[in-house]
């Protein structure tokens, strides 16, 4: 049963953290392996799209609520 685990794609989770960690630059080769073995892309890139929408979102945010408290 174990093997049948192992020859599953990554769940939702997984596939978050391994953008995440690729984000930022510290995916490991065990971690990366097993998203290009077994992950589709598919999941990858529409993570990928969203979590780069919300960091532009954040920086405006952050960026605007910055020139809304200097402007007081």
């Amino acid at each position: 049963m174990k093997d049948n685990q192992n020859q599953s794609s990554p769940g939702i989770f997984s596939v978050l953290m391994s953008v995440l960690a690729a984000m930022i630059g510290v995916q490991s080769d065990k971690n990366r392996e097993r998203d290009f073995k077994k992950g589709r892309a598919s999941h990858y890139i529409i993570i990928g799209i969203v979590m780069t929408i919300l960091f532009v979102f954040t920086l405006i945010s952050i960026v605007n609520n910055i020139i809304e408290q200097s402007a007081k």
